[in-house]
């Protein structure tokens, strides 16, 4: 999330309305500028018909980082966001620390987000991403109709706790915590739970809500297929002759090396993700697993997006096509750090971004899929969410496993 556009160069009135279209044109290939300037755009979510209260149906709450709708909201969302040593880890000077950092940040910040359209699009595509799914399950599992949806943000709105209360004011008594994560990490859907373990303990000491998790799914058929047919679809943009010839650059958010060594199943789930893409392409490119968003000075895990990128075209390699593997929607880690920082700044016609899944009517179904089996199992967790990292020590982690995997079964 570092920004290399000089914030002098930004206008305050970006803030309101989306950038000219003319600043992608001129920076982006061709080929992608219509896509990139519908990227802040999304269709307006319908509300699944029903409810989820009074003990009947289930809600369906999407799981996600967030991001700030507006460019005001922006220093809110850093400041939750350096707070949270779950995500980033800053040790036992944390409460000192995330907010000096927030506060240093804010300015950038606020400026890469006037240039992708005065806010992020996570909350609308989140929003309908959720509705539609529930649309989806009424009709494949009817025995846990209606399907209510809800979206659950850790740092930003609609926040965790405000989500929880106005689920516990609608009679909510089944829910499903559906991380958009694809791969776990105990950063990102970890943190999550954890919320929502602490928020049931402070708001639900009775149990209302029964909850079970859809804690990841890195090589479900369906995600794979979306995220392989974007790809198929982008290579089309390149010349015949060089479409086998494109390296593809899967770019995923990186980690603090001490997250990783602490045995944190992230990295691998995200490789098995690229493996099975790979092999639905038939392994006609070269590839790489690249990672990207890094945050201070300490180690984090390599080798970098924008360093690969810059590498590469030192080589005489510039046919290159960065395909985000680890986020469900268009968000400043698409929208500026790929397609600003990395392929604008390139110059390099042959660099160039595979779309984010969105509002993809396929990604739709697997989403809706994903959910359909986990009520089928009638189980409240993945096997694998029991296994704690090697070197875990946080009893929070212990007793948040503990709390979500409690009973084998859940009878709707």
């Amino acid at each position: 999330m570092v920004g290399r556009i000089p914030i002098q160069q930004l206008s305050r009135a970006t803030t309101i309305t989306a950038f000219p279209s003319s600043f992608f044109s001129q920076r982006l290939p061709p080929s992608v500028v219509a896509a990139r300037n519908l990227a802040t755009i999304s269709p307006p979510a319908q509300p699944s018909t029903g409810g989820a209260g009074g003990g009947k149906g289930t809600a369906i709450v999407l799981l996600n980082m967030g991001g700030p709708s507006t460019v005001p909201e922006v220093h809110d969302f850093l400041s939750r966001l350096f707070a949270d040593g779950d995500l980033i880890p800053l040790g036992p000077l944390q409460k000192y620390l995330g907010p000096l950092i927030a506060r240093r940040r804010t300015p950038k910040i606020e400026a890469q987000y006037s240039v992708i359209g005065g806010g992020s699009p996570i909350r609308r595509w989140s929003e309908l991403q959720a509705s539609e799914t529930c649309k989806l399950l009424d009709k494949l599992h009817p025995s846990t109709a209606p399907h209510k949806p809800y979206v659950a943000f850790r740092y930003a709105a609609p926040l965790t706790e405000d989500t929880f209360l106005q689920m516990k004011a609608d009679g909510v008594r089944r829910a499903v915590a559906f991380t958009q994560y694809p791969q776990y990490s105990c950063s990102t859907t970890g943190s999550s739970l954890n919320e929502l373990w602490r928020l049931s303990k402070k708001f639900d000491e009775e149990g209302q809500i029964e909850w079970s998790v859809i804690d990841r799914w890195p090589a479900h058929k369906g995600f794979v297929e979306v995220v392989a047919r974007h790809i198929e679809e982008s290579l089309k943009t390149y010349a015949k002759e060089d479409r086998g010839k494109v390296v593809l650059l899967f770019s995923a958010h990186s980690l603090p090396m001490s997250v990783v060594n602490r045995g944190d199943p992230y990295p691998a789930e995200v490789a098995a993700t690229v493996y099975a893409v790979m092999k639905r392409l038939g392994f006609k490119n070269p590839y790489r697993l690249v990672w990207q968003s890094q945050v201070g000075p300490s180690p984090w895990l390599g080798a970098q997006t924008s360093n690969t990128v810059e590498e590469y075209v030192k080589k005489g390699q510039t046919n290159l096509l960065l395909i985000p593997i680890a986020f469900t929607s268009d968000h400043i880690e698409t929208l500026h750090e790929l397609d600003l920082e990395i392929i604008a700044e390139s110059k390099q016609p042959g660099i160039k971004r595979a779309e984010s899944l969105n509002g993809d009517p396929l990604f739709i179904e697997a989403l809706a899929d994903i959910a359909k089996t986990h009520l089928e199992s009638q189980s409240r967790t993945s096997i694998q969410m029991a296994l704690r990292c090697p070197m875990c020590k946080s009893e929070k982690c212990a007793e948040q496993k503990r709390f979500f995997m409690s009973g084998k079964q859940i009878v709707y």
